[in-house]
């Protein structure tokens, strides 16, 4: 098991957010441009955990072929852009964009007067010039959401081999997984193949075994 700790990372960002980039793989990004990140796993190539400045927004920008999600953490965000302009997103809420060939522009904006906290996963799709789309989903405590990946006939989720899991869990809860993974704790503590591992923290492993030692909230990226 590897463990990469958040707060031992450089703070970066831009616009009016600073972030952490846990995960900037060097098949998108270069090699050696970040050597304290991680590569990813599967079609699975960037997470970061970010805070927008009270009002802060990211500007708008465009991105093709990639699969953008925002899982909102901490407060609320105002999506703008070309796909579903105006929606809301709300704290244990996931949001995901593909911007296939066609692409889209967005603009993320903290529509508060103090600090939100989301992070960001981006995913190389598999299959190029798919058209563009958007997804909402809500993760419930006590549950676990597949909100990316997984067979063609799970029509909830883009289908694809890399799969992305965002889970609630209550203390003493359980959860197993099998083949190679990373999950990052962005609240709560668990043991993790019986270590104990605290939040903020990444881990690399294989074979998942997973038991909330508190109300316990992550996100899991597996690759077949």
């Amino acid at each position: 098991m590897k463990v990469l700790e958040r707060d031992r990372l450089p703070l970066g960002g831009f616009g009016g957010l600073t972030e952490h980039r846990l995960v900037m793989d060097p098949r998108v990004f270069g090699p050696g441009k970040t050597p304290q990140s991680w590569a990813g796993l599967g079609h699975f190539v960037y997470l970061a955990d970010a805070r927008f400045q009270p009002k802060g927004e990211t500007g708008m920008h465009p991105h093709r072929e990639v699969d953008v999600i925002s899982v909102m953490i901490e407060g609320r965000l105002a999506h703008e852009g070309t796909l579903e302009h105006g929606r809301m997103l709300d704290h244990h809420e996931v949001q995901v964009q593909r911007a296939g060939g066609e692409g889209f522009l967005h603009n993320e904006v903290n529509p508060d007067t103090e600090e939100n906290r989301m992070l960001q996963l981006w995913v190389a799709p598999e299959t190029l010039g798919e058209p563009a789309g958007y997804k909402t989903y809500a993760v419930e405590k006590g549950g676990i959401r597949r909100v990316y990946g997984g067979p063609a006939d799970q029509t909830e989720t883009y289908p694809a081999r890399t799969t992305i899991d965002v889970g609630f869990l209550a203390a003493n809860e359980e959860h197993r997984g099998s083949g190679p993974f990373l999950i990052y704790l962005f609240q709560g503590q668990a043991l993790i193949d019986g270590e104990p591992v605290p939040e903020n923290v990444l881990v690399r492993s294989e074979d998942l075994r997973l038991k909330a030692t508190s109300d316990l909230r992550f996100v899991l990226i597996q690759a077949a």
